[in-house]
Order: C-alpha cells, then structure tokens, then sequence
C-alpha cells in the first residue's frame, strides 16, 4: 500500500521519479531521508548513527464524531499518513521564521536559498541537498548577506533567535510542545504563531500548532466547502477548531495535522 508523506516542510525535494528527499540535521550527525511508495529509506552521511530521525504516523479514522462529517470523510479518504518529525529544534525555528508574513510558496523558495548559500551541502545519490545554517553561523552574517537572499525583513528575528538558541538549546530541547512554545516566545520579534509553528514541527505534536493558521483554514474549506467556517479575519476559527476536537489532545493533533497534509503530501 502506498505510504502518504506530509511534505509540508520546505526541505522536500521531489526527483524526476517522484521520490521524496530531505537532508535533516539530528544531534550527532546529518542524514539524508529518501521516500517513495515503499516509504522511508534513511541513511547517516555525516556523523554518528546515534540519533535517528523519527516519523508520526496519523489516523484519521480516530477522530472523534465532534468532527463535522464532511471534514471527517475528506480525512478519511486520505488514510494513514506519515510526517518526518524536524529533529533540529533549530531548524524548526528557522522555517518558521523564514514563513513569517510570506505565503507557502514564497517561504519554500526563500528557506532553499537561505540553506543553499549560507548552510551545509550534502551530495547524496538524489543530487546535492542543503540543510540550514547552524546559530553560530546566522549570527556571524550581516544584513547586506541577509538582503542577498531576500531574508532582510527576517534578520533581526532569526539573529535574535540565533542567540537566544545558543544560550537555552540545551534545555529547550528537553521541553514538551506547550512549555517550548512559551519558552520561544520570550525571543524577541517570535510571536505565537511562530513559536507554535516551530514547537510542532519539532516535538511532532500538533497539538501546540497555530490552528488558525491560513493554511489549515484553506484545507479545511477545500475539504468541506459546505461548511460554515468563519472568515478569513474572524477570530472564532480557533476556538471552533479546538472544539471539534474535543478535549483530547491526540484528537486535536490528528485533526490538525491530517488536515495539513490533506493539502501537502504525496503519494
């Protein structure tokens, strides 16, 4: 059966055969993740094998009946669905960064070009990949480097998270979903959103994403049109979001994470 991949990270990159591929930093070496119909294929380029990149898998047919039956069959039809877990908390807070005021399309673009000139190239059978620059690296760039890539707008954020990293990374790494997201947000220029958006990609638990966010909003109104969502500037999406859920918070992570990969996934 073939395995649905949520590629809603910008690392992803398709090959002519369709073949997914990502280049991912882990806390002793770099790895290269290849995925096709078969599903995962891992393997350490740089480093040590001590700490391998991990995947969560989603189910949406265990969402609770709360959940509208429209959205709930939309899910459905997609099936089990599996997401590469970021497992650098640092690049987790670059990307979400990076998609600050940018659309998806936009922050893809800038995040590959931010890795390609300022980060590590790995060359792998699929051709090179990039992953990002490391904090001591961000912090040693100047604005005319940031300009270069079209991340001026982003420098003063990434900078401050960059130091902020150096001096917490330790600890923070060792935190769940809700504690991390209210420790990033005591970085300056990283609001809510951001540290939400970092915190879930990292821990894997989408619990703590921003479920607001516009593109949970456009899948879910793609994947049932009928519904009565709110607007695009209503404040009551949120609420009324966490409430389809339940109180569970399992149910508000397969719930807001199938819906993104309902939009961004392959096969």
């Amino acid at each position: 059966m073939a395995t649905v991949l949520s590629t809603d990270h910008p690392a992803w990159h398709e090959g002519e055969d369709g073949t997914r591929t990502r280049a991912v930093r882990t806390a002793s070496g770099v790895w290269v993740v290849s995925w096709s119909q078969d599903g995962p294929h891992m393997t350490c380029v740089q480093g040590g094998e001590d700490a391998k990149p991990t995947v969560v898998t989603t189910d949406p047919a265990c969402l609770p009946g709360t959940v509208p039956a429209a959205l709930r069959a939309g899910l459905d039809g997609l099936g089990v669905s599996q997401r590469l877990t970021n497992p650098s908390l640092w690049d987790a807070i670059t990307t979400a960064v990076l998609r600050q005021v940018v659309r998806a399309a936009q922050a893809r673009k800038l995040y590959r070009a931010w890795c390609e000139t300022y980060g590590a190239i790995v060359d792998t059978p699929h051709g090179e990949l990039a992953v990002a620059p490391t904090a001591e690296q961000v912090l040693a760039l100047d604005e005319g480097q940031f300009a270069a890539v079209g991340a001026r707008f982003h420098r003063t954020a990434l900078q401050a998270a960059a130091a902020h990293y150096e001096q917490h990374a330790e600890h923070w790494r060792r935190m769940g979903a809700g504690d991390l997201v209210a420790a990033l947000c005591g970085i300056p220029r990283i609001g809510p959103w951001t540290a939400s958006a970092a915190a879930a990609d990292f821990t894997g638990d989408f619990s703590a994403y921003p479920h607001d966010d516009l593109a949970v909003r456009t899948w879910a109104a793609q994947i049932a049109p009928d519904h009565p969502w709110p607007g695009t500037k209503d404040k009551t999406f949120g609420p009324m979001w966490t409430a389809m859920a339940g109180p569970d918070r399992t149910a508000l992570h397969t719930l807001t994470l199938s819906t993104l990969t309902w939009g961004s996934h392959a096969f």
